[in-house]
């Protein structure tokens, strides 16, 4: 995978020997740095540079810190950048009007640079990872799934990539309404919370790619139970979810797209492609999900709940077991 780009840090103090001080220490740190003299600086620097994390002094000439904070919280483009405030023996006050006006941190000064360093990488952490999260599920996406994939493949760990995908996803949307659908989406979010939960899968690591697509990282000896308590579990909550009068029959009833034509389409069931790392080694992460989407091909084109590994390979260690998972509904 390429190198990350350090983050930019940028610090706006109206003392040079503070701000030159920290920046040294930041950039020893792995940080990249720019820096500010006042509000009006600050601003220019953060529409210039576009910086991870900003650092404002409290006391800021022109526009103080307080204000500069309300000012890029009020801002669109802005509004999600970490903000950490620095003030010289702010009173609790102080601090409490600073987080209340969007400021992620309230640092006092005199500091310790190694708990800035620490507090900024905090900051910048949780951000990410808040950006990178799905707004529908909560669960992480797709740049977190590859970097977790990668520490796994980094550290040598064997384990089993389940790529996700809801069967008849269509007809829902067309029948009842992306509103519905997206609570086809949530539900599957909760199954594979509850799958990975029973199935007792430790370490294991839960992604939401996007739509109806989800992901599950888990070692190779959980990969069968997780999968099947998946598949009982989004079976029964498709009942749940779906018309009680199309649960009954087992079928959704549409028109179709193109002819317009009334057409049967089966309850959704999953899709679900694993890579083991167990039966290939792969160089990075992409690999490893390029063949989780390949099995996720071979899955979709069956009927039916499907789990769909290596050809000729078995996810746990020794046995006879099945190449490939098929539960019908």
């Amino acid at each position: 995978m390429a190198a990350t780009t350090p983050d930019l840090v940028l610090i706006a103090d109206a003392d040079p020997e503070i701000a030159e001080f920290l920046a040294a220490r930041l950039r020893a740190d792995g940080f990249d740095t720019a820096l500010a003299r006042d509000g009006y600086q600050a601003l220019a620097g953060i529409a210039l540079r576009r910086p991870g994390i900003v650092l404002l002094e409290a006391d800021l000439p022109f526009i103080d810190g307080l204000a500069l904070t309300r000012q890029l919280r009020a801002d669109p483009a802005t509004a999600s950048l970490p903000i950490i405030l620095l003030g010289a023996q702010p009173s609790s006050a102080d601090k409490i009007a600073g987080l209340k006006a969007g400021a992620d941190d309230y640092i006092a000064k005199p500091f310790d640079p190694a708990e800035v360093s620490a507090r900024i990488d905090s900051a910048i952490r949780r951000h990410r990872e808040v950006r990178e999260s799905s707004p529908l599920t909560g669960m992480p996406g797709n740049d977190r799934i590859l970097r977790e994939l990668q520490s796994w493949i980094k550290r040598g760990d064997p384990f089993a990539l389940c790529y996700i995908d809801i069967d008849q996803f269509k007809a829902v949307n067309d029948v009842y309404g992306f509103v519905r659908g997206d609570e086809f989406i949530k539900g599957l979010a909760e199954c594979v919370y509850a799958a990975a939960g029973d199935a007792g899968a430790a370490p294991v690591f839960l992604g939401h790619v996007g739509g109806d697509d989800f992901t599950i990282l888990c070692v190779p000896e959980h990969v069968e139970a997780v999968t099947g308590f998946l598949n009982d579990h989004f079976a029964r909550r498709v009942r749940q979810l779906c018309d009680p009068e199309d649960a009954e029959r087992g079928y959704i009833e549409h028109a179709d797209r193109v002819s317009r034509r009334m057409t049967r389409s089966r309850l959704p069931t999953l899709s679900i492609g694993v890579a083991l790392s167990t039966q290939r080694r792969f160089a990075d992460a992409y690999e490893a999900v390029a063949e989780a989407t390949a099995l996720k091909s071979v899955a979709k084109s069956h009927s039916g709940t499907y789990v769909a590994y290596p050809e000729g390979r078995a996810p746990g260690r020794g046995g006879r077991r099945p190449v490939f998972w098929t539960n019908e509904h």
